[in-house]
């Protein structure tokens, strides 16, 4: 199993969006086994096929610290037909990134995602027309609000694109919310990329929001112009692919919180 995804890792362990581009040239490999399971054992809930040990491309046990995110996993392999689709399983994905990258060096992997509070999508607003920025008041104020009353964590707004200097109060108060383990690090990772925001993925980890409000406040700006000058298949296509991809990793910091 090991070689089907190191075909499709990308140069991040865990950027989905490289895993994807690098799929679509990768030949899918005939399914060989008859049922995926799950076993415990010392290294967490292991995923079996027919019985057997999955190891990672680091060929580590493909294992989770939760039977949940386990028989997650094995349903996902369970999904498979003819064909072994790494890309329809995001959830495995997700695993082989935690286990085989983010946990030798969790608090790095913490430390890049963090980087986001000094830039953060819902830092920087439209200055026109009304309706897009009230739009993004609606979806982005109630996150700043909760960053500020349970966080201590006050952050600069500004229009347009000039980058604007965060207080180091503020950033250090998000950066104490963070998590500190392998699963719900990566999984924070992920949701902070995709999104182009750590605050959405601290309002999805403490549930502030779920996985739906963040997925749409990601995308207010998108929406606005899909709804003014229609929707781009291709546009349409990608989103549809990091969707899964942000479940997975939702669900993950879900099975943490």
């Amino acid at each position: 199993m090991r070689e089907l995804f190191d075909e499709v890792a990308g140069k991040s362990p865990l950027d989905p969006r490289e895993a994807s581009r690098k799929s679509s040239r990768t030949p899918l490999r005939k399914r060989f086994y008859t049922s995926a399971g799950v076993a415990e054992g010392p290294d967490g809930f292991a995923v079996t096929l027919d019985g057997k040990p999955v190891r990672t491309p680091g060929r580590n046990p493909l294992a989770a610290p939760t039977r949940e995110l386990a028989e997650a996993m094995a349903a996902e392999w369970e999904a498979q037909k003819d064909d072994i689709d790494p890309m329809a399983m995001p959830l495995t994905r997700l695993a082989n990134s935690v286990i085989d990258g983010v946990a030798k060096d969790v608090q790095a992997v913490a430390d890049d995602a963090a980087k986001y509070f000094e830039t953060d999508l819902l830092f920087y607003r439209a200055g026109f027309p009304e309706a897009l920025i009230t739009r993004q008041a609606e979806h982005w104020d109630p996150v700043l609000r909760w960053a500020a009353d349970a966080l201590g964590a006050h952050f600069i707004l500004t229009e347009g694109v000039i980058h604007v200097r965060q207080p180091e109060t503020a950033v250090a108060a998000a950066r104490g919310a963070l998590p500190s383990e392998a699963w719900p690090v990566g999984a924070f990772h992920v949701v902070t990329t995709i999104t182009g925001s750590a605050m959405l993925a601290l309002a999805l980890k403490h549930g502030v929001l779920d996985g739906a409000q963040v997925w749409a406040a990601a995308h207010v700006d998108e929406d606005w112009n899909s709804e003014k000058w229609g929707a781009d298949d291709e546009v349409a296509a990608r989103r549809a692919t990091r969707l899964k991809d942000f479940e997975a990793a939702a669900r993950v910091l879900k099975a943490f919180s």
